[in-house]
This record gives C-alpha cells, structure tokens and sequence, in this order.
C-alpha cells in the first residue's frame, strides 16, 4: 500500500466506457451462430476483461481455429455497430475524472483501434491520448501483470505508487500479481464478490472514486 497514489490506471472496458454489456451481448449472438452457444453468465465468466488474443485463443481451442478467425471477423464488426448505436460513459465516471487531480492513463485488454473507437464515442479520449496503453504491447494480457507494469514503467511511476481501477475478475488479479492497490468497480456485469481480495476495495458508484483515490494507502479490502 501506498500514502499518495502518482499514477491512476484505468481499465476501459467498464470502468470508462459503458461496453461490457454489448461485447456480452454481442459475445453470445456471434458464439451462438458459430456453434458454442453461451450464456450472458458464462461469457462474462470467462471472457470479461481479457485480451482479444486470450479470447480467440479460447475460441479456437473449442471450435477450431476457422471459428476464431470467424469470431473475430463478426465480432468486430457487430460490436463497432452496437457501440456507435449506443455507447456510453460509464455513470459518473466523467464527474470523478473532473475531480481526480493524480495522473491518469488506460491500460486495456482492447486493441488500439478499438480503444480509439470506444473512447472517442463516448468523449472520452482526448483525456487519455498519448497515456493509452494496450495489452497487444505485452507478452500476456490479463490476469498476468505485464500490461499494468508496462504502463507504469512507459510513465516512469514505481508499481507501488499506482492504484489501478478495474471491474473485471481477471483485472483485479493482474492488479494484484502487479502488486499495486485496485479499486473494484461493482456497479457493473462483475459481482463485488468475484472482485473482492488482498489489497482490493470493491466501490459500487463511480463517484466516490476520488474519494477512496484519497485514502488508497490505507485501503481496507474488505468489501464494504
């Protein structure tokens, strides 16, 4: 734990932008049609926060390598519809950045494009640019640690002076191999119980975000 975060990293996906439900929603349509029918449940399970890489990966392993390529074909263009039909901020997240003094920046399992798209719907991209990472500049994407230390070492902050703001299972445990302080953000598809753990406070409104960036050194990890 710290006394004063210098860098807050971001997630994206859920954290910033409002995106998981349609990747979700558009996850099971596309998986459906490909014959790997899932529910809404299972796709958050074991597809929620991860790289697109880990996803296709995954894909592949089950249905073959045609079906990923197939996936990610579909995928992609389905979920630029669905965003540009109704992406946005994630509630409160623009106040809370309004108030956040700490340096800030992204690190995401999305790609580069996707984030330009994604960030840039919903207004929010321009107060990241030059400070977006993504997890296609790592050897492993979530839940290892290397992108959240990758944006940290690109900044020049110590790991231990981070604080990281996730909604995912697997980003809270690369927060956490990466041994910075996480703020689990529930108010999403993640239950505060799958967030929950060493060095983790769960927080239910994005408002109170600046708040808890206040007193991140002395977090409790329960969950409250």
């Amino acid at each position: 734990m710290i006394n004063k975060a210098e860098l807050v990293i971001f997630d994206c996906d859920g954290v910033l932008v409002d995106s998981e439900r349609i990747a979700v929603r558009v996850n099971v349509a596309v998986l459906a049609r490909l014959g790997w029918p899932l529910t809404a449940d299972e796709v958050i399970e074991r597809f929620i926060g991860r790289s697109h890489a880990a996803i296709a990966e995954s894909i592949g392993a089950q249905l073959g390598p045609a079906a990923a390529a197939a996936w990610t074909e579909r995928f992609e263009a389905e979920h630029r519809l669905a965003v540009d039909a109704g992406l946005t901020a994630v509630d409160g997240v623009v106040e809370a950045l309004d108030r956040i003094t700490t340096p800030t920046c992204v690190a995401s399992s999305g790609t580069h494009e996707k984030l330009r798209h994604t960030l840039g719907h919903a207004g929010l991209y321009e107060r990241f640019a030059g400070r977006i990472f993504s997890a296609t500049e790592v050897a492993r994407g979530k839940p290892a640690p290397d992108l959240f230390l990758h944006a940290a070492n690109s900044l020049g902050v110590p790991p231990a002076a981070c604080v990281v703001v996730e909604d995912s299972r697997y980003g809270t445990q690369a927060a956490r191999a990466a041994g910075m302080p996480c703020l689990a953000y529930a108010g999403g598809l993640t239950a505060a119980d799958r967030l929950a753990g060493p060095g983790t406070t769960v927080f239910h409104d994005m408002r109170d975000l600046p708040g808890l960036l206040e007193r991140a050194g002395a977090a409790d990890p329960a969950v409250p």
